[in-house]
């Protein structure tokens, strides 16, 4: 509700500095100018997301997103022991964990939205110390491939939309060291108020 009053009021303040500086008709045409930039975009980067899509689902039927899955269950297993003692929650959070890795945020939001109300069950409306990491592992993903990222560069007319590798790498990797210790330093500090 309140980022619907952000844009009114930015609409609201362009309308009114345009009509007194006399420009409004500028306004008129950056605002049709940036609906058809925004259209642009959207649709050159449906297709490429509906290719990495069906990328995911050709590595999902072949079970190799699967075996990715399992491949991350040691560590996860070490990161969030109690909610690996069920099943379903531990392939909900691992197949989470690989859509992340693979850059497909859209694939991987609905499975950290199945692992969190699984986690959350039994909380009493209080999120415990892991279910604050899953979502800082959310947040803050390790990606191989980032599928999004390389859409929008490749919508904005890029020719080498995965030249940036190393440095998401890098940089995603830094992220999740750091989100890990600081929920780490946290839940610490927690344990000790109680």
């Amino acid at each position: 509700m309140a980022m619907a009053w952000v844009w009114t009021g930015m609409v609201v303040l362009s309308l009114v500095f345009g009509l007194l500086t006399g420009n409004l008709d500028a306004v008129a045409n950056a605002a049709l100018d940036g609906a058809r930039s925004a259209i642009d975009l959207s649709v050159s980067m449906a297709g490429i997301l509906c290719l990495w899509s069906g990328v995911m689902e050709i590595m999902r039927v072949c079970g190799l997103s699967g075996g990715l899955a399992r491949a991350f269950r040691p560590i996860l297993r070490r990161l969030l022991p109690n909610a690996c003692r069920d099943p379903e929650t531990l392939a909900a959070v691992s197949a989470n964990v690989s859509a992340n890795l693979l850059g497909l945020g859209n694939a991987a939001t609905p499975l950290g939205i199945q692992a969190a109300r699984r986690m959350a069950r039994g909380c009493g409306g209080t999120a415990s110390d892991e279910l604050c990491l899953l979502v800082v592992l959310n947040t803050a993903s390790i990606q191989l491939l980032p599928a999004t990222i390389a859409s929008v560069r490749a919508a904005a007319g890029c020719k080498t939309p995965f030249d940036i590798l190393p440095a998401v790498w890098l940089s995603s990797v830094l992220s999740v060291a750091a989100g890990l210790m600081t929920a780490q330093l946290l839940a610490r500090v927690g344990r000790r108020r109680r």
